[in-house]
């Protein structure tokens, strides 16, 4: 903990104890939980950001869609737009936020809407001439006026929600007691090859009570890396000089990925969801063109590339990433297969 976070621990004690008792009330009736009749899934963590969300709300969509009509309900995180929106080919990032954009561009057969109030959502998404037939809510675990029937807690390898303090001297939202309302925790991002007895270590380390179960998942780059009309093979990377955009929490386990692979580039960091402004983009312009080699581009991550990028400059590429389990991968889906048949209106 750094010098100015010890000083303010006294606040997160503070803030600890304003988010516990909140909790307590949701916990004992006193604030309103809403239930619903359909699966309702949520995906969140205990920390401010960075521990892999989306690619575990991918991941999920991934496993249901085939099978059911899935609706993802986000608030939509820095979006210009009041209210309970859905995503249509109109959308942008500043109407509904880029993540909700990226599962909506990523999924053509889902539904994708926001709204910060997630009860109305819920209500509007069930009112659609074809309704949803379960729900996935994106960063909802604080979001105790709904009672989501399953809640995935993430937690990152670097840094367990147990080693973290309570904002604003650490990252937290609300004490590590909030990690009991979760059946399953996923500790996200880890090292790769991780084995069987840190994985025991780490689980004994989180305490997870009787009825919540541990799983482990690493993110993994994909082969390829996209822009709006052209792919190129990952390996053919070292061949280009490469400017590095990021506007995501944790940018650490990418340059990691680029570092290991041996790969030139000139990073230019901004803030989680930043939205670019037309100096900044014209900066990373020039930045570019300072560049005489001919085998050049500009590359980003994928919520970035929808945000900002994907129609400003033709040498803009992301790496799309997926979740990895590292083990016991039939085990997860198996849970969440058997609480969406168990909750359906049609069992």
């Amino acid at each position: 903990m750094n010098k100015l976070r010890k000083i303010l621990y006294p606040l997160s004690i503070l803030y600890g104890e304003i988010t516990d008792m909140r909790n307590k009330a949701y916990d004992k009736n006193i604030l309103p939980s809403s239930t619903f009749d359909l699966p309702v899934i949520a995906v969140g963590n205990l920390s401010t950001g960075g521990t892999g969300k989306t690619p575990q709300v991918e991941y999920l969509i991934h496993l249901l869609k085939d099978d059911y009509k899935v609706a993802v309900l986000s608030r939509g995180y820095k979006r210009k737009s009041k209210g309970f929106q859905i995503a249509d080919k109109k959308s942008t990032a500043v109407q509904i936020g880029d993540e909700p954009l990226q599962y909506y561009r990523k999924f053509k057969n889902i539904i994708v809407a926001v709204d910060t109030d997630r009860v109305n959502g819920i209500n509007q998404l069930q009112n659609l001439e074809t309704p949803p037939e379960l729900i996935l809510l994106d960063d909802a675990f604080q979001h105790r006026k709904v009672k989501a029937g399953l809640n995935v807690l993430l937690t990152t390898y670097e840094k367990l929600y147990v080693d973290d303090s309570v904002l604003p001297s650490g990252d937290l939202r609300e004490k590590i007691s909030g990690a009991s309302r979760a059946e399953i925790i996923i500790v996200t991002k880890c090292k790769e090859q991780l084995s069987e007895q840190e994985q025991f270590k780490i689980s004994q380390k989180l305490e997870p009570e009787l009825n919540q179960t541990v799983f482990f998942s690493e993110i993994v780059y994909e082969d390829k890396i996209k822009s709006k009309n052209n792919e190129i093979k990952f390996d053919e990377l070292h061949n280009f000089e490469v400017i590095l955009v990021t506007g995501i929490a944790r940018p650490e386990p990418l340059i990691d990925y680029l570092n290991d692979h041996k790969i030139k580039y000139k990073h230019l960091k901004f803030a989680d969801h930043h939205n670019f402004t037309k100096n900044e983009i014209d900066k990373i312009e020039r930045e570019f063109s300072k560049i005489s080699n001919n085998k050049k581009i500009i590359l980003t991550t994928e919520k970035d590339f929808v945000r900002t990028f994907e129609d400003i400059n033709n040498n803009v590429y992301y790496i799309p990433i997926l979740t990895k389990f590292i083990s016991n991968e039939k085990d997860f889906n198996k849970i969440i297969i058997n609480y969406v048949q168990q909750n359906s209106r049609n069992s």
